[in-house]
């Protein structure tokens, strides 16, 4: 099974979501593109806050060291991302992707973050609670019916909004992998806590007819 992670906007959760769902599944963990902080990537973190022996985590195909979408920290570093470049590593377990900010941040003058999503990724869209949060999880929902992609599954990360979040799900039709309350902090008991609870509901995706 192979989990592509997307968000409604940057800064929704989507690498602590990334860790919780690649523990669940001991899955191996891959982010194509890695803007800024190298030193503390998203791919470090996840592997700090993993604890299973199975899970690898893969090199991105591109990393840049400015702090800024995709298309414009390869353009400060006098690169052009290459979709024939964002090359998926092999592996037999299972696969967590995880995308950088929302479905449309731009990677070069023609692609964007959507375009790495293929036809066996299932997609789980990362939402957190705040004004506007409804029409963007529905705009991010409907974007990607709009390019035939399924969605699998929402998690809701953050303070909870009962009334927005049971909108959300009403409308869509989509169902709730779960939801990460706001942690003092995250470490690898609290991920694995969490990997817990999401389990049964992330394996229910690799049903027939899920």
């Amino acid at each position: 099974m192979k989990i592509f992670i997307t968000g409604t906007s940057t800064d929704v959760g989507k690498t602590i979501s990334s860790a919780i769902i690649t523990e669940a599944l001991e899955a191996d963990y891959w982010k194509p593109i890695q803007s800024g902080d190298l030193d503390n990537s998203d791919s470090m973190k996840v592997g700090r806050l993993i604890s299973n022996p199975k899970s690898v985590i893969h090199k991105s195909s591109y990393e840049f060291k400015t702090p800024a979408s995709p298309h414009l920290s390869a353009a400060l570093e006098n690169q052009t991302i290459e979709l024939s470049k964002i090359v998926e590593p092999e592996t037999t377990n299972h696969l967590v992707i995880e995308g950088a900010g929302g479905l449309l941040v731009p990677l070069n003058d023609h692609d964007v973050i959507a375009d790495l999503i293929r036809h066996d990724y299932k997609v789980i869209i990362v939402a957190t609670n705040y004004l506007g949060s409804i029409n963007h999880t529905l705009l991010t929902i409907e974007g990607l019916k709009a390019r035939n992609v399924e969605v699998a599954g929402i998690v809701f990360s953050g303070e909870s909004n009962k009334s927005s979040e049971e909108m959300i799900l009403n409308r869509s039709g989509v169902r709730c992998i779960g939801r990460i309350e706001k942690e003092p902090y995250f470490d690898q008991n609290v991920i694995l806590e969490y990997a817990d609870k999401f389990r049964s509901e992330l394996l229910a995706l690799n049903e027939p007819n899920a």
